[in-house]
């Protein structure tokens, strides 16, 4: 059997990327864990926090689709997202909403989309030049 008729076609090409799973896995996490404490506090903090982490997966998903450079834009958007959901993340664990080990999973979970959101803005980047200089 021919190995590219083995492999799974994805229509949409977000789908492919290590970091869109990444965050769709963060975001998922965040809805399961704000859940304990949205009676608590009637929504307020938790409400944007699920909102910023959404925004993360959205924002990758949504600027796959466009242009190398409105993609660029969404991704530093994602990373904007990241930084706000660091801050629920602080203000969560002060009220003692999240452990110390869901803090720690948070921010790890965080760091680790920075990077990788970083990398491929870079890459994107890098490849714009090269299109640039062919041209």
């Amino acid at each position: 059997m021919d190995a590219e008729l083995e492999k799974t076609f994805t229509f949409f090409r977000f789908e492919e990327l290590r970091v869109y799973h990444k965050a769709l896995d963060y975001s998922t996490w965040i809805i399961k864990h704000t859940q304990s404490f949205y009676d608590k506090e009637h929504g307020l903090l938790s409400k944007r926090f699920n909102s910023s982490a959404q925004n993360i997966v959205l924002n990758i998903a949504e600027g796959s689709a466009l242009n190398r450079s409105q993609f660029v834009n969404h991704l530093k958007i994602a990373k904007s997202m990241v930084r706000d959901c660091l801050v629920y993340t602080s203000m969560a664990r002060q009220l003692n909403y999240l452990s110390k080990e869901d803090e720690e999973y948070s921010r790890n979970q965080l760091m680790e989309l920075t990077k990788m959101i970083g990398a491929l803005i870079g890459s994107l980047q890098k490849a714009g030049r090269f299109d640039e200089e062919d041209e």
